[in-house]
């Protein structure tokens, strides 16, 4: 019998980096099949398909992302570990889940699915897909989000704004004076974004501002007439207060080009004895509002995923696998259809 280390690796050595999810939600679905559960392809975009399974009328859904962010790195273990893109953001989560899934559907209880989507890690496209399209025999009340979470329950996560700002100038010859420069009129917009107080909650603690890409310009000797940033927010405030506070500091050379994924903080229910924790990251569950009250549980550390040094625990990954189907039982014991 192959091993859950084995098989994770196996996993790991399909490539799903945002957009290119397909082969691996294929190999997925072989292994549903295989556990007795009815799978089925969900079309986002050409090429690309979020994937559900069930037993009979879900009510508990476990649901993770397909995608990873890049690079690949190839799958690897040492007696501890295993390594390699995925294995803990989010292709353990995923096997665990699995793996409890099939253990509860072998004593009997067929009142679970599962929901895998394509583009968490950039535009949430295939949870906004899946919400849309939610319908029969999918009825549920609870969906068990798998995130790296160190095998401990969260209460909540901030949520995100992001945005893209493009500046304009006027070229001219730098020993000139000619402009505004559009370099220099988004600098100033950014210092004074990164400035802003940005909210304080109780529990999720600041919102923070980070300026991830700056571009712009085509020599040193050439004032700028364009330039852009986009910037990803942390947030602890609704969209609507966090889109004013960010226009406060526009100007007539600088104006707001996009808004992505944003919303507000998300709670998330916490099991009866647990103690739940905050999170800093974002996950699909805001764009799952008719998927029933979300939880957020997973093996993995949210400071392994993305690097280059990415791993998740082997003892970790059976924990999970306890748990999920503990917490799956749990929730389907209050009430509800059978």
């Amino acid at each position: 019998m192959t091993s859950h280390a084995q098989t994770l690796q196996d996993w790991i050595a399909v490539p799903s980096v945002t957009g290119a999810e397909a082969d691996y939600a294929d190999v997925l679905a072989r292994h549903l099949a295989a556990r007795g559960f009815a799978v089925e392809r969900q079309e986002v975009a050409p090429g690309r398909f979020n994937l559900l399974a069930r037993a009979a009328r879900p009510e508990v859904v476990f649901c993770t992302h397909l995608d990873t962010v890049p690079p690949f790195i190839a799958p690897s273990e040492d007696r501890d570990y295993v390594r390699g893109r995925g294995s803990c953001d989010a292709k353990g989560p995923a096997l665990a889940m699995i793996e409890a899934g099939a253990q509860l559907l072998a004593r009997g209880e067929d009142r679970i699915g599962f929901l895998f989507t394509v583009g968490e890690e950039t535009d949430s496209l295939g949870a906004q897909v899946a919400n849309a399209r939610l319908a029969e025999p999918w009825h549920p009340r609870f969906t068990i989000v798998g995130e790296p979470t160190d095998n401990r329950f969260v209460s909540g996560h901030k949520g995100i704004f992001k945005a893209k700002l493009l500046a304009h100038g006027v070229a001219g010859h730098s020993s000139q004076p000619a402009g505004p420069s559009a370099i220099h009129e988004l600098v100033h917009c950014l210092e004074n974004l990164l400035r802003e107080e940005w909210g304080e909650h109780p529990t999720l603690g600041k919102g923070t501002l980070n300026v991830g890409e700056v571009g712009g310009g085509i020599a040193s000797n050439v004032v700028a007439d364009r330039a852009s940033a986009t910037l990803m927010l942390r947030a602890v405030e609704s969209p609507e207060v966090t889109e004013r506070k960010l226009r406060r500091h526009l100007s007539r050379h600088v104006e707001l080009d996009a808004l992505y994924k944003n919303y507000g903080p998300v709670e998330f229910h916490v099991p009866a004895g647990e103690t739940g924790m905050p999170a800093a990251f974002g996950t699909d569950a805001p764009h799952l509002r008719k998927w029933g009250t979300p939880l957020l549980f997973g093996p993995g550390r949210i400071a392994d995923a993305h690097t280059d040094h990415e791993c998740i625990s082997k003892r970790a990954l059976e924990a999970a696998i306890a748990t999920y189907a503990k917490t799956a039982g749990e929730l389907l014991q209050r009430g509800g259809s059978r």
